[in-house]
This record gives C-alpha cells, sequence and structure tokens, in this order.
C-alpha cells in the first residue's frame, strides 16, 4: 500500500522541534522573558510562550495581562524609546 518500505512524511509524523521557526520563537521568547524577569514582572505574564500557527509560523503568545501591567509594560517602552543609544546600545540619558 502506497509504495510499501517506503517512508513518507506526514503531518501525524511532523514535529515543531524539526521546525526553525520553533526555535527562532522559543528563543524570542527567552529573550523577552529575561527581560521581563529583570525589570520584576516576570508574574505578570503568566501566559508567555512560543507557539506555532497552523501555517508553521512561530508566535509568541503574550497572554492576558492586567490594566496594571500594561500601564507598567507601556510606561518601561515609553523610557526605552525616549533613550539615546551608543555603540554598545546601553542608554546613555533620556532625550527630550
Amino acid at each position: 500500500m502506497h509504495g510499501e518500505g517506503e517512508q513518507r512524511h506526514d503531518a501525524a509524523q511532523w514535529s515543531p522541534w524539526d521546525s526553525d521557526a520553533w526555535y527562532a520563537a522559543r528563543d524570542a521568547t527567552a529573550a523577552l522573558r529575561d527581560v521581563l524577569t529583570a525589570a520584576g514582572m516576570e508574574r505578570d505574564f503568566p501566559y508567555l510562550r512560543a507557539e506555532l500557527n497552523a501555517f508553521g509560523h512561530g508566535l509568541i503568545e503574550l497572554g492576558r495581562i492586567s490594566p496594571e501591567t500594561a500601564e507598567r509594560l507601556a510606561e518601561l517602552l515609553r523610557r526605552a524609546m525616549s533613550c539615546t543609544r551608543s555603540t554598545d546600545t546601553a542608554c546613555s540619558h533620556p532625550t527630550d
């Protein structure tokens, strides 16, 4: 049946760990997790995870967050955007 002895790759045998998109999503999630942890927000993103969609595209699920967490994240992003970057990518001082 269907070319006996022939190995076929079907959807039942597919694994996300065989995908570069999965590793890219996992690495990006880990980088975001590290920054959130450094900001003291590790408990504020309980649904943070790496995923693949049905098309095999890597996605980062941030999940639901509280209004307070959203405000804190917005403030961190505002501060990051107001910094000038030096060659070592550290924020040297806010711009006005």
